[in-house]
């Protein structure tokens, strides 16, 4: 059944109001990007280097952080998680986006699960091109975008990592893009934006429960590179202590409700 012109006007208020006082309720303004070049860690706990084009997981324990930087040129890195205490609850990018009434994903911004609960806090980030929409690569599209070239892919890279850790197709969620400056065009497409990449761009994000995380390091769909040629990415893994005011956990009502899910559960 056809909706009428009211019901729709109706229904896009209703969007309105709840996104107002979304909004209104922010009680503090997000801090600005992080400056580059990133500070050194003081004490890391392991380093690892993910070639272009390939894969890498790896467990984290409530409190870990991990650092993922540029340090060898532009890239993209796809990302997925799962809580270790039960990989039926993971990463869930729409209500990530739904629940803090924006697309961007910054300094300040938290990462929520399917169960309500906050997977990750965005700790320090340079810049917010990153892609929360498109997902990553597959075999049909890089065969499109470069043809006779050998590839590998984000879709076949994220299904070896989960058959690894004994799950499946249908475990992977959707993917968090970092480093791709996509954005949505008045029109609803997709668009590339180099404008907002920052050289020696990084993001830093602590665990907020144990998490079985999956990175995979292959060119974004939009990227307009016709080569494929995908450059290492830095990966840091390290202790982070919260600290009394921390952003993260208060900066919207939203971020405090998923965070009294969180402890709710460790009761």
């Amino acid at each position: 059944m056809s909706r009428t012109a009211e019901q729709i006007a109706a229904d896009r208020a209703r969007y309105e109001e709840h996104q107002r006082r979304g909004l209104d309720n922010a009680p503090r303004a997000l801090p600005g990007p992080s400056g580059v070049p990133a500070l050194p860690i003081a004490d890391p706990i392991h380093t690892e280097t993910i070639p272009g084009g390939w894969y890498w997981s790896t467990l984290l324990k409530a409190g870990d952080s991990l650092r993922i930087a540029q340090d060898h040129g532009p890239s993209a890195v796809a990302m997925i998680a799962w809580s270790a205490a039960d990989t039926s609850e993971r990463l869930n990018l729409p209500d990530t986006i739904k629940v803090q009434w924006t697309t961007a994903i910054a300094k300040g911004r938290v990462l929520f699960s399917d169960m309500g609960r906050v997977l990750f806090s965005v700790t320090e980030a340079a810049s917010t091109a990153h892609d929360a929409l498109m997902g990553g690569s597959n075999a049909a599209a890089n065969a499109g975008k470069y043809p006779g070239q050998a590839t590998r892919n984000t879709r076949d890279n994220f299904i070896l990592a989960a058959g690894k850790l004994g799950l499946g197709r249908r475990d992977i969620p959707s993917a968090l893009n970092f480093f791709v400056p996509v954005r949505v065009a008045d029109d609803g497409s997709f668009v590339w934006r180099d404008d907002l990449r920052i050289l020696g761009d990084f993001v830093e994000l602590r665990a907020e429960m144990d998490l079985i995380v999956a990175l995979s390091n292959c060119p974004h769909p939009l990227d307009p590179n016709p080569v494929y040629a995908p450059v290492p990415i830095t990966v840091t893994r390290f202790r982070t202590e919260v600290i009394a005011d921390d952003i993260c956990r208060t900066a919207t009502a939203e971020a405090v409700r998923g965070f009294e899910n969180n402890a709710m559960q460790q009761a």
